[in-house]
C-alpha cells in the first residue's frame, strides 16, 4: 500500500510531541540522519593536504563496501517487510523476523550503515569520515539497545534469539552483547 510521507511517518509512530521528548526514540533517528548526511562532506583533511596520496586501492575498496552495505541493507529491509520503521520501537503487531538477515545479525540494517560509513571512510581516506564512522557506531549501539527492551517486552523468544544471534557487529564489545537487556 502507497502511504504519503505523513501517513508513513505517522505510522512510524513520529508526532510533534514525539519528536520533542524522544517518546519512541525520535532523537536517536535525528542523530543517525545527521551522521548519515554529513557523510556527504569533503575529505577532511584530505590525504593529499596531509602529503599523502591515498591508495587507489584503498579508494576501490571502499567504494565496493559501500556498495556491499548497499546490499546489506536491501536483504534487511526486504526481510522485514512492512515492519520496516527507523524508529527504535517495533512496529504494533509486527512479527518477530530471525531469518534472513536477521540470521546473521539482529540489526542488519544498523550493520549495513556501518559498512557504508566504512567504505566512504576508506574511500576518502579522512579523518573526518573516520571520526563520523565512530559516532554513528555510538549511536546504532545506543538506539539498538533502546530497541531491544521494547523487542523483549513484545516477543517472547526475542531473549533467546538475543543470547544466541549477534547484534550488529560479532565480537565487538560495543556492537555485539549477547545477554541481558542492560548488556554491553
Amino acid at each position: 500500500m502507497d502511504r504519503s510521507l505523513p501517513q508513513r511517518l505517522q505510522a512510524w509512530g513520529f508526532s510533534w510531541g514525539g519528536l520533542l521528548d524522544n517518546r519512541h526514540g525520535e532523537w536517536w533517528v535525528m542523530a543517525q540522519m545527521a551522521l548519515i548526511t554529513a557523510h556527504l562532506l569533503p575529505a577532511y583533511p584530505s590525504p593529499a593536504s596531509l602529503g599523502l596520496s591515498w591508495p587507489p586501492l584503498l579508494r576501490v575498496l571502499g567504494l565496493g563496501l559501500f556498495a556491499a552495505g548497499l546490499l546489506l541493507a536491501g536483504q534487511g529491509a526486504l526481510n522485514l517487510g512492512d515492519s520496516l520503521s527507523p524508529l527504535p520501537e517495533p512496529m504494533p503487531g509486527a512479527p518477530l523476523v530471525m531469518a534472513g538477515a536477521y540470521g546473521r545479525c539482529r540489526h542488519p540494517l544498523y550493520q549495513s550503515l556501518l559498512v557504508c560509513s566504512l567504505g566512504v571512510t576508506l574511500a576518502r581516506g579522512s579523518l573526518l569520515h573516520l571520526a563520523l564512522l565512530l559516532a554513528l557506531a555510538l549511536v546504532l549501539g545506543s538506539k539498538a539497545r533502546r530497541e531491544e527492551v521494547r523487542l523483549c517486552a513484545v516477543h517472547a523468544d526475542y531473549p533467546a534469539y538475543r543470547t544466541a544471534t549477534p547484534a550488529i557487529v560479532p565480537h565487538l564489545p560495543w556492537l555485539d552483547w549477547r545477554s541481558g537487556p542492560a548488556a554491553g
